[in-house]
């Protein structure tokens, strides 16, 4: 029983890796960018790193939420739920 309690939190958190990782990485290259920006110009106005992060990352998870969901459906109906009802 032991093990089965590990592998699902193992294959939990991998799929909480997956599932964040477009987010992240597109905070990452935006953050990076602007940063970027912001230090060539001499700018430091904060709402120009905030709000081009926050726009670039609700577009990807728009694009991304198909994704997400299916991985999601797919993790519980095959590995979650059988357990769950003693299969």
């Amino acid at each position: 029983m032991e093990d089965v309690i590990f592998d699902m939190t193992r294959q939990s958190l991998w799929i909480a890796t997956l599932i964040s990782a477009p987010l992240l990485a597109v905070a990452l290259v935006a953050g990076l960018a602007i940063g970027l920006l912001q230090a060539l110009t001499s700018v430091q106005e904060m709402t120009l790193t905030f709000v081009p992060k926050v726009g670039a990352m609700m577009l990807v998870f728009w694009v991304s939420m198909s994704f997400m969901t299916s991985t999601l459906v797919t993790f519980f109906q095959r590995d979650l739920i059988p357990i769950i009802e003693g299969r």
